[in-house]
């Protein structure tokens, strides 16, 4: 049998990234925390060369370790909807104005005049260079923060992801997993109307094409809906058992605590003068709510089959999202210009060598997480004479 030309580059891919299976496939947890990582780093910088880099990175490991399954296709509706985004925004700066002054007019609006009690805000006039430029980074800097949650939603199973959560979130978790799914199941159903409407040769683009696509879609959603709320009742989702009061009075002090001390600690360490009390609130927080969480957790009678393991690989993964974002948030304290190009005056934006060396960090889980079987980043595997005459046979051993 043949290696189809891989060689040397196939088995170094098999000796750093195995082929994915039920033992050792990565806690989708993992890929939360390495997008959220990517994300918190979009969120310092307005740098677009920076920001560019970044969604070059996610969709690298996209493009490289994720499957074929339905949610898996999401993260092009992500890119599109980021573009969507900047799009609104330079609309939005163009008609409403910016409060970014500038000398450089690209052109003059006929301006709307408006009462007095509206001062402050204007409809038309000049549009400058500066001003179009401020919002353009602004658009790029949100676009980077939602193409980064689309990769998460990419590359980590929902399902997976529910079964991971304590048992004082799941009903929680469920409404969020839902809710996360609509998107995929949604851009599914789209293509596959689209599709039939183009076998029988009738429109699938424009204002028409998409009207009548629309009732399919929310037809198909209701009954999906009704489907999801009967097995939900068959499997006797919100069960839960009897515990003592005080246990429940415990968790709800320890939980609602924890949380006002996270978002106490947070905001401490986001302003100059919270620096002292930040770091022990928030560690305090999250101790109060990881217990209150555990207490919490009793209530829940449901068990958890063949849990996800959280390994050497779903460490390094969530530790590349982390290392990206504290070296950016490093980077922005440290050189702060790097990171927030000007734009009165008028410059072009420059790469820092520092911050760009981080951000390629989050390329880590290209190379060592497991490649899914049916990914094309996977090893191409000899192909038997059955599976060569019977697709069937494929799909089988699929």
């Amino acid at each position: 049998m043949t290696d189809h030309g891989n060689g040397a580059p196939a088995l170094l891919r098999r000796r750093l990234a195995p082929e994915a299976h039920r033992s050792n496939a990565l806690h989708p947890g993992a890929w939360w925390v390495w997008a959220i990582g990517l994300g918190t780093a979009a969120s310092r910088t307005t740098n677009p060369l920076l920001i560019g880099m970044l969604i070059g990175v996610a969709g690298y490991v996209v493009a490289a370790r994720r499957t074929s399954a339905p949610w898996a296709k999401s993260y092009g509706a992500f890119v599109k909807l980021g573009l969507v985004v900047i799009a609104i925004r330079l609309v939005f700066a163009i008609v409403l104005g910016s409060p970014i002054p500038g000398t450089h007019i690209v052109v003059t609006l006929p301006e709307v005049p408006l009462p007095d009690w509206a001062k402050g805000v204007r409809i038309g006039g000049r549009v400058t260079a500066e001003g179009l430029a401020f919002a353009l980074y602004d658009g790029i800097r949100l676009a980077g923060l939602l193409i980064c949650v689309g990769a998460a939603n990419a590359l980590a199973s929902p399902s997976r992801l529910l079964k991971s959560l304590p048992g004082a979130l799941y009903e929680v978790g469920v409404a969020v997993v839902v809710a996360m799914t609509f998107a995929p199941n949604l851009i599914t159903d789209v293509q596959r109307l689209r599709a039939a409407r183009r076998l029988r040769g009738r429109p699938d683009k424009g204002v028409r094409g998409l009207l009548q696509v629309g009732l399919p879609v929310l037809e198909g959603a209701l009954e999906r809906s009704v489907s999801l709320a009967a097995a939900m009742d068959a499997r006797g989702f919100g069960r839960t058992t009897p515990v003592p009061a005080g246990v429940r009075r415990a968790t709800t002090a320890l939980t609602l605590g924890g949380l006002m001390g996270v978002c106490v600690g947070t905001y401490g360490l986001l302003t100059a003068q919270g620096a002292s009390y930040g770091l022990p609130a928030l560690a305090v927080g999250l101790l109060a709510a990881l217990a209150g969480l555990r207490l919490g957790g009793r209530r829940s009678v449901r068990t958890r089959y063949r849990p996800d393991p959280w390994g050497v690989r779903a460490w390094l993964v969530a530790g590349s999202g982390v290392a990206v974002a504290g070296l950016m948030i490093w980077a922005a304290s440290y050189d702060p210009a790097a990171l927030h190009p000007g734009v009165v005056p008028l410059t072009a934006p420059t790469l820092p060598l520092w911050p760009a060396a981080a951000v390629l960090l989050g390329l880590l889980p290209a190379f060592v997480a497991p490649v899914p079987a049916d990914s094309p980043a996977s090893p191409i595997s000899p192909v038997s004479p059955a599976s060569r005459t019977s697709p069937a046979a494929s799909e089988e051993t699929s």
